[in-house]
């Protein structure tokens, strides 16, 4: 149990990962099941069980922000060219509100739920308790390489787990930073972070944890699902996909620019929860498009590429997959320039975008922009509904119906008018997909209810037989009739002696 953290200086097992090259494909999965023995032990223990050993953790993981902020904005600087300001509103931030959330409700989450109880279990105890699963795999992703990895490791440290967590290799000086703080700051037997490349990664989903928490493309989730289904191990898979965003003819043009042009270009659009393509329609296109242009010259001036509000792309086989999706898919209306030494990609918004071009059949994950014209509201519903379910949708429109008709005729993940991303970043509220933009949730109490069993608990005496013979053979209809009227519930505003 740690109230504060101890000596940075690394544990034995910590000096022999970081000995372990991500490119030794049977090094990380051999680590791995040692580190898996050494947490399953911790947790047949009940070392994470007690309350205050989780306030603990959650306490040190918020030593970690604070203490290394300037080390945490200097790596995905070095990763992303990512400015400070949106590493501390976009990573830092969120990571901190939850691990605040959980240290505030954990006391009332661990709490057993009573339930309803019928005539039969009248006298008994019933409630839901909420156990930790076990030794749980949290697999982050490299577009909020903290974000994406810390938030997930709050729930399931809330939960009792023990934990071991993948951070991506992509961005790997924020991997590198958390491998070396993580275990300063928390357990080392309860918790551990390992060196896992995506060659990796079916070998060690098939180690046979408790649950698997994985963040990222379909393509992976799809091989981690397989993988886990040789154990039955339960996931939860966060997704990406095609994030609609239709802007209504009805709505302030220049509040709807600015809010989905910072969305899609914060962190040089590398964002799962942006919108990932436009829908309007064809007469307000140009304004638009104008709207976006001069928010764009607001936000990074005339020349982005020299902005210290804008970052980069991650490595180079990214930039090559975005820029090929830029040069192969419509017409540049804004933007458009690249620069491959720099791995630079100006924002840039897309007309004449066809249903077939590259850039409407993937994900783009990049500073692109595509808009497409629909003659109405119905027209753009359709649209959405052909497609794949997404992690997100948004709306833009002053008309309330407009609104409502798109929130009710449309299934995502998460939805949000008006504003961009937003959604995303509520801890009170649960994020996550649907259909191929994932399975499960998490944010705030729905992360610890990703990483709880739902315990149902009936506490009953044997003194009480009154009613429990009738259960017993040899049957007859009296006894049948009597058992069904103790065992039904009731309708709302009628009590038992109501029925009688």
């Amino acid at each position: 149990m740690l109230n504060s953290p101890p000596s940075p200086s690394p544990s034995r097992w910590f000096k022999s990962l970081r000995r372990t090259k991500s490119s030794d494909v049977k090094s990380c999965p051999a680590l791995c099941s040692e580190l898996l023995k050494r947490a399953r032990a911790a947790f047949l223990a009940k070392r994470p069980s007690q309350e205050t050993f989780r306030l603990s953790q959650l306490e040190g993981l918020m030593h970690m922000l604070e203490d290394h902020e300037g080390e945490f904005v200097d790596a995905l600087s070095r990763d992303l060219q990512k400015p400070r300001f949106e590493t501390v509103y976009s990573e830092l931030m969120p990571v901190k509100n939850e691990a605040i959330y959980a240290i505030n409700n954990l006391k009332k989450w661990m709490e057993p739920e009573p339930v309803e109880r019928n005539l039969t279990t009248s006298l008994d105890d019933c409630f839901v308790v909420r156990e930790p699963l076990g030794v749980v795999l949290i697999v982050g992703a490299w577009n909020s390489p903290v974000q994406l990895c810390l938030v997930p490791l709050i729930g399931a440290i809330a939960a009792g787990n023990c934990v071991i967590t993948n951070p991506s290799e992509i961005c790997s000086h924020t991997a590198e930073l958390l491998h070396r703080l993580l275990p300063s700051y928390l357990d080392n037997e309860c918790y551990h972070v390992i060196h896992g490349g995506p060659g990796d990664l079916t070998e060690i989903v098939d180690l046979e944890f408790d649950h698997i928490f994985f963040t990222g493309s379909s393509a992976d989730g799809r091989k981690v699902m397989q993988a886990a289904a040789r154990t039955l191990t339960p996931v939860t898979l966060v997704l990406g996909g095609k994030n609609p965003c239709y802007v209504d003819r009805d709505c302030d043009m220049g509040i709807a620019a600015r809010r989905i042009a910072w969305a899609r270009f914060l962190n040089s659009g590398q964002s799962m929860a942006a919108p990932d393509y436009v829908l309007c329609h064809t007469e307000v296109r140009e304004r638009l498009v104008q709207a976006l242009s001069s928010c764009l010259l607001q936000f990074y001036g005339p020349e982005p590429r020299q902005s210290s509000s804008y970052g980069r792309l991650v490595n180079a086989e990214h930039f090559a997959l975005v820029r090929d999706l830029l040069q192969s898919s419509g017409k540049v209306a804004v933007g458009g320039q690249v620069n491959e030494a720099e791995r630079y990609i100006a924002p840039t918004v897309l007309i004449d975008v066809l249903e077939t071009d590259p850039a409407m059949q993937q994900e783009i994950l990049g500073p692109i922009l595509p808009v497409m014209t629909v003659d109405s509201a119905d027209e753009a519903l359709a649209f959405i509904n052909q497609k794949p379910k997404p992690l997100c949708l948004y709306v833009y429109s002053s008309n309330s119906k407009v609104i409502s008709q798109m929130m009710t005729c449309t299934s995502s993940g998460s939805f949000c008018s008006n504003d961009s991303t937003l959604q995303s970043m509520m801890v009170t509220l649960p994020f996550g997909g649907v259909g191929s933009s994932g399975m499960g949730s998490y944010h705030g109490r729905y992360s610890f209810e990703t990483f709880s069993n739902k315990k149902s608990c009936v506490l009953r005496s044997t003194r009480i037989e009154c009613i429990t013979y009738l259960r017993y053979p040899p049957y007859e209809d009296r006894s049948l009739s009597l058992m069904t009227w103790a065992s039904s519930m009731s309708r709302k505003g009628q009590g038992w002696c109501q029925i009688l």
